[in-house]
């Protein structure tokens, strides 16, 4: 049986996670607001330069020129965008990903300390009965840590893909840039 002290231990464990999680999604939406904050500042400064390119052409052929020569940086700059918003999720979802590792893994353990308690105090004849426990226990840890493993490597490839399809799109507005 768990004390009283354990209790409120575990209660106050929780709480200052909570309190930590909370802390990091701060942090994150903090990110996210000084990230749009200087891209808008940036955008409304290209704009202004553009604004004034555009006013001093002289012909069609000098605007097609321009328009250009602004695609490739603007798709080079949505990317980076792009990049830095997905950074600042993925290291945020992956804070809580550790927490969560680590409450699971705290209770597997403090689960475990009261089932082999438990088992020491079991009655003569139920060691059958306390190993199947023990066994199943371990089946479901042992699933955890499986799918714990699938979304970590599901994570990988979907960040590959995310920077592959953001080069792809890159190098594809260099390659119209060249061409114009």
């Amino acid at each position: 049986m768990l004390t009283a002290e354990q209790i409120l231990a575990a209660h106050k464990a929780n709480i200052e996670t909570l309190f930590g999680l909370t802390g990091k999604a701060f942090e994150g939406v903090e990110k996210i607001v000084e990230l749009n904050v200087t891209a808008s500042k940036a955008a409304l400064a290209e704009a202004a330069d553009t604004t004034q390119a555009v006013l001093s052409v002289k012909d069609a052929q000098e605007l097609l020129a321009l328009q250009a020569s602004l695609f490739q940086p603007l798709a080079e700059k949505t990317a980076a965008y792009s990049r830095h918003l997905y950074d600042i999720a993925s290291g945020t979802g992956a804070e809580f990903g550790k927490a969560f590792e680590a409450q699971a893994s705290d209770v597997q353990k403090k689960f475990m300390s009261v089932v082999d308690n438990a088992s020491k105090n079991a009655p003569a004849g139920s060691e059958t009965a306390v190993a199947v426990f023990k066994s199943a226990i371990a089946a479901g840890n042992n699933a955890l840590e499986s799918v714990q493993k699938a979304v970590k490597q599901a994570t990988d490839v979907a960040e590959a893909n995310f920077n592959a399809v953001a080069n792809t799109a890159v190098s594809a507005a260099k390659t119209t840039a060249k061409k114009r």
